[in-house]
């Protein structure tokens, strides 16, 4: 697994700096999202993908260049359905993306570690979604009670994964 060459940072150490901000800039998401994908640490500017156990617009976003922005997808938690799989995070490493995160699941466990992309999901499940061409791109989404929106800032590492409103790193 490497780290993304692009920014080179410590969730932890943004959390000391800004652990008294109070003015919603800075967040930090629950520990609840385990590390998938060949990529350890990343970070970029975020693009946002809300749907439920639809991956359409997951795929159009990843099949799209990335330039070494962050997809957050707001899959509502759904432990039911898959949202990114090996053939997506093929598609978000050569489409430029430096990371996935999914509020839901993934699958293909092999293919999602070998792909040159960091991802972060709740869990693994084998089922895939229904291709039904629902939900919205780039706006506001909640994330496990964080509020993620389009053109901030995230950051992942193996401690964690914060976000801000302005690029964090220098």
């Amino acid at each position: 697994m490497t780290t993304s060459s692009a920014c080179t940072f410590s969730t932890c150490d943004f959390c000391d700096v800004h652990k008294g901000d109070d003015s919603g800039a800075f967040r930090v998401l629950p520990p609840m999202f385990q590390h998938f994908g060949g990529v350890a640490a990343f970070c970029g500017p975020v693009s946002t993908v809300q749907c439920f156990e639809d991956n359409s617009l997951v795929k159009a976003a990843l099949d799209a260049p990335g330039q070494g922005r962050v997809l957050v997808v707001d899959g509502g938690g759904s432990l039911r359905r898959a949202l990114v799989g090996g053939n997506l995070a093929t598609a978000a490493a050569r489409n430029g993306w430096a990371g996935v995160v999914v509020d839901g699941c993934v699958r293909d466990f092999a293919e999602l570690n070998a792909a040159a992309v960091g991802i972060r999901a709740l869990g693994l499940m084998p089922m895939p979604t229904e291709k039904r061409n629902t939900g919205l791109r780039d706006v506001a989404v909640r994330i496990q009670g964080i509020w993620i929106r389009p053109g901030d800032w995230l950051y992942a590492d193996a401690d964690g994964i914060v976000v801000s409103a302005r690029p964090l790193h220098g």
